[in-house]
């Protein structure tokens, strides 16, 4: 079991048995999964656009919506890696806000006398806290125009938009909604429709850039498989992974997969190039890997290969890998691993996350596989589901 394809090609019985039915196909078929949900978008592209319209998004920009963006764990990261596009692309606030952190604490992130649209991601659309979030935000703030983004065609959320003119729900095509325990493809195929949202008024143009992207994944999934099964044996305890921007959301995603799929085996923990310097840097040590999805800018790869000429100095971890844009001559020397993307030179970061974290997810999954887990329910003694359960809802 040490390739992807490897994986895909066991019979059916040994898949259910290894608990690999879904997680490695869920991982393979990003990158044509990513062009149907771009389709999806396109049959609604209309209704969409309407909805925006009438939240305030194409108003003069004195008078334009806050946008929160709104998920718990996994989900929370895809508002993350979506916050700067959406800010650049519509010019107006846009923040990641977990619904986690409004469930507890609403009114202090709300302002009297703004207008507000809250775009809630959710793969199963029965998140408790994210059901109740939108519940109450309903009951005491009708005003609020709410975008639901599902995978499940059957999710409570889903029926909370009908009939609701402040409302509009998108579920996305039915083999996204993931049925291993990891988030893999319902990550990346929600990115990709928040993607599409930031380009509401110019779709023909994001297309050209998902292809691409679409090119570059289906060959970084055949160099990132035999790299992250070659790494998953080396009996590493700790892995930390680092981006910039919207790339630090990759690191955080990786870093959660890696932890999931193997039960807390692998200690994980994430930063930006900048940040890690401020403490976290104690945690690395010669059983760490260390992951960095390295910048296209010129400004920000400087910080970052400052930071990985420091930690090679030092000595402070035992592997190293970057994923990069593009090929670069200055990065000989410092890492063991560097992994480039087929992509056009000034590919932005902005639309990297859901190709770049398929390397954080075939690391999770050998990593699971190396420990002895079954990936598609790795978590033996219960810890954790792939719907959270048991969240006792407070007034």
């Amino acid at each position: 079991m040490n390739s992807l394809p490897t994986l895909l090609a066991l019979p059916t019985d040994d898949k259910k048995a290894s608990g690999l039915l879904y997680t490695p196909q869920e991982i393979a078929q990003q990158p044509e999964t990513w062009l149907a949900t771009y389709r999806s978008f396109c049959e609604r592209h209309a209704e969409i656009k309407r909805f925006l319209q009438s939240a305030g998004v194409s108003w003069d920009p004195a008078r334009r919506p806050t946008v929160f963006l709104i998920g718990a764990g996994t989900s929370d990261y895809i508002g993350r890696s979506l916050a700067q596009l959406l800010r650049r692309c519509w010019h107006c606030e846009v923040l990641a806000v977990p619904s986690t952190d409004l469930l507890t604490h609403a009114e202090q992130w709300l302002l009297p006398g703004r207008n507000y649209l809250w775009i809630s991601f959710s793969r199963s659309g029965e998140s408790p806290e994210g059901l109740a979030v939108i519940e109450r935000a309903l009951k005491a703030h009708p005003g609020i125009h709410h975008l639901i983004v599902t995978c499940n065609a059957q999710g409570k959320m889903l029926q909370m938009a009908e009939r609701r003119p402040q409302m509009l729900a998108a579920v996305l095509p039915d083999e996204v909604n993931d049925r291993g325990l990891a988030m893999t493809s319902s990550f990346s195929n929600m990115v990709v429709f928040g993607q599409c949202l930031a380009h509401t008024d110019g779709l023909e143009g994001y297309e050209k850039i998902l292809r691409q992207m679409a090119e570059a994944g289906a060959k970084f999934l055949e160099t990132a498989s035999v790299c992250t099964a070659g790494l998953a044996k080396r009996n590493c305890a700790k892995a930390c992974f680092i981006g910039s921007g919207p790339l630090k959301a990759v690191a955080t995603e990786s870093a959660l997969k890696a932890l999931e799929l193997t039960a807390g085996r692998v200690q994980t923990m994430s930063e930006s190039a900048l940040g890690l310097r401020h403490g976290p840097m104690a945690a690395l040590d010669d059983q760490t890997i260390l992951v960095a999805f390295l910048s296209g800018e010129a400004k920000v790869l400087g910080y970052e290969m400052d930071l990985l000429e420091e930690i090679g100095k030092k000595g402070l971890v035992k592997t190293r890998v970057l994923v990069t844009a593009a090929p670069n001559s200055r990065l000989n020397g410092l890492a063991e691993h560097v992994l480039t993307h087929a992509l056009p030179p000034g590919f932005g970061d902005d639309y990297r996350p859901p190709l770049d974290v398929i390397f954080g997810q075939l690391l999770g999954l050998f990593f699971s596989l190396h420990y002895g887990l079954k990936p598609d329910c790795p978590s033996p003694n219960g810890a954790i589901s792939r719907v959270v359960q048991n969240v006792l809802i407070h007034s």
